[in-house]
């Protein structure tokens, strides 16, 4: 009801200002408006100059999973007023897996209401519920806090201000500081469609990664010559090094991109994003060497359990996991994490080394998750 009446009114304002020039239908930032408790006593409204303005000085915050953030947003008034005014702050959000660049307008409609408050009423929605809150630390400052930040939580937020007729936004990104890795199948290369990629990668602790994600992986080093989905279903590869069979000499470093596939014919392997983990991933001393088997039993023998590939990049990444050591995963791979590079330990680069999937009755060590 109020979106109908909105045109209805500014044209009534537009009527009622000497010269009729009270309303621009160009004007898009920021707001002036008629403040219609501050009539005259004689029917007749007249303009006050106050403009809102709604704003944030990061436009862009990362995070580690677990952990709490603030989004910061603030507002004020120009010229600033001597009664407060009754306001209404709403956050929503726009998922990472559904930005493929510039966000259009009406992509606001894709949005998830996150919370809305008015004065110190608050009501938080869907998984947001009982982990966000208002900062409040000042006049104006409405920042939305998340705690316990999840995988799935990265995306574009937007705090919107609605005074009265009028409402000013800005929007936030969130990224989580995490590894990118690529993952295929234990049957080998190209056996994912979208949703089987998916879930090989909620399997292992982590998510499908974002284009931007990929990107800041290219822009540290990834190269991988294998296509692999994305979280917004385009299906790419990131290249350092240009050579044949992988997009050929002439083409620049970069990403290669497939576009769009089609999420259930289409079938690719996955680039997969992992963030911090809670626990810790050690390698298991062990007297002897294990078979899949029995590396499974000794990591629960240690009170812990075997550890997954996502947790392992993780751990590589963000906590500076190094060792030397081959050993099991629980998708039945074997790798090690290498953050020195040195002789005997791989390639010159940092990196976490994988040997595939071996056979289950060949015998590693074990790296385990408490």
């Amino acid at each position: 009801m109020l979106g109908l009446l909105r045109p209805l009114l500014a044209a009534c304002l537009y009527l009622l200002l000497p010269g009729g020039q009270g309303w621009s239908p160009g004007y898009s930032n920021g707001f002036h408006y008629q403040d219609i408790s501050n009539g005259n006593g004689k029917g007749e409204i007249y303009f006050n100059g106050v403009r809102l303005h709604v704003e944030s000085p990061q436009l862009s915050v990362s995070a580690t999973r677990g952990s709490s953030v603030t989004l910061p947003c603030h507002f004020h008034y120009e010229p600033e007023l001597s009664t407060p005014r009754r306001t209404r702050v709403k956050w929503s959000w726009l998922p990472a897996n559904t930005i493929s660049g510039p966000v259009p307008p009406e992509a606001f409609t894709r949005e998830t209401e996150v919370m809305v408050a008015m004065g110190n009423r608050h009501r938080s929605y869907g998984g947001f519920r009982g982990r966000v809150r208002l900062r409040r630390s000042a006049p104006g400052d409405m920042s939305l806090v998340i705690n316990e930040l999840q995988l799935n939580d990265t995306g574009r937020y937007r705090c919107e201000v609605i005074d009265g007729l009028e409402d000013e936004s800005v929007t936030v990104e969130l990224e989580l500081r995490g590894a990118v890795f690529p993952y295929y199948s234990q049957k080998g290369r190209y056996h994912f469609n979208f949703f089987g990629a998916q879930q090989a990668c909620q399997d292992q602790e982590a998510t499908l990664a974002t284009f931007e994600q990929l990107f800041s992986a290219w822009e540290d080093g990834l190269d991988w010559c294998n296509a692999g989905w994305l979280a917004d279903g385009t299906v790419q590869y990131p290249i350092t090094a240009p050579r044949d069979g992988c997009g050929g000499m002439d083409l620049a470093p970069g990403l290669r991109s497939y576009g769009q596939r089609h999420r259930l014919l289409y079938r690719y392997d996955a680039f997969c994003f992992s963030a911090s983990v809670k626990g810790t991933v050690y390698f298991l001393k062990h007297q002897i060497k294990l078979n899949f088997t029995e590396a499974v039993q000794a990591c629960a023998s240690d009170g812990s359990q075997i550890a997954k590939v996502g947790q392992m990049y993780a751990a590589w990444r963000l906590m500076g996991l190094d060792r030397c050591d081959a050993g099991w995963l629980s998708d039945g791979s074997v790798r090690y994490p290498i953050t020195k590079a040195r002789a005997n330990c791989g390639p010159p680069e940092p990196g976490v080394r994988s040997f595939g999937f071996p056979p289950l009755y060949r015998e590693f060590g074990v790296y385990c998750y408490r």
